[in-house]
């Protein structure tokens, strides 16, 4: 799709976007939404959302826009591999072609290292801005795990505190947690989550 103002649903190869659909059932499937209740809030019907899902219909911009909506992620998210060269798309995510969440001013931000989110793992890239802490991020049945790249961050699991610095790893499964960085250099983890949750 080299246009993305074009919304249209029929006239764009489904090759091109051919991690479109497994993304969104992903997306769906991890947070726990039946099929039949996107398809109500999207106004659309259960066998469309299904043929999208499968991969064997293409959904509009707008469409996409109300599914980015839903999920509370940018619509470039889709995009992230649109570019990529036949032989590398769905293995291979380009530095610059990343899609992005959060912001400097929410004190993380996140890049898509996963060319698409229909294995058992996703790869993020989590940078944690100076004197950034999350709240209470409740259990949720996955497995999470991390490498400390850059800078130095504490970790609560449970009711365990760590402080990490670079060069140190985590993982653990289906626990409450919290991260703070209470330093004046932001510190970048690779973060592995097992299914992925995005």
């Amino acid at each position: 799709m080299s246009n993305l103002n074009r919304d249209t649903s029929k006239d764009s190869n489904i090759d091109e976007i051919s991690s479109v659909g497994a993304d969104i059932r992903a997306l769906r499937k991890s947070r726990d939404v039946k099929l039949a209740d996107m398809a109500d809030q999207l106004g659309r019907s259960i066998g469309w959302l299904s043929q999208v899902e499968r991969q064997q219909t293409q959904p509009s911009i707008s469409d996409l826009r109300e599914i980015s909506k839903m999920f509370d992620i940018p619509i470039s998210f889709f995009f992230r591999n649109e570019l990529a060269e036949e032989e590398e798309r769905d293995l291979i995510v380009r530095y610059e072609r990343r899609a992005t969440l959060g912001s400097r001013q929410d004190g993380l931000i996140e890049k898509f290292l996963s060319p698409h989110l229909s294995g058992d793992f996703e790869m993020i890239r989590s940078e944690f801005e100076p004197f950034a802490k999350s709240k209470l991020i409740k259990a949720r049945p996955i497995q999470e795990g991390g490498y400390i790249i850059e800078g130095a961050l504490n970790i609560v699991i449970g009711s365990k505190s760590f402080d990490l610095k670079t060069g140190d790893s985590f993982q653990f499964t289906n626990q409450n947690f919290r991260w703070a960085n209470p330093h004046e250099e932001k510190a970048v983890a690779l973060w592995v989550i097992s299914p992925p949750i995005y």
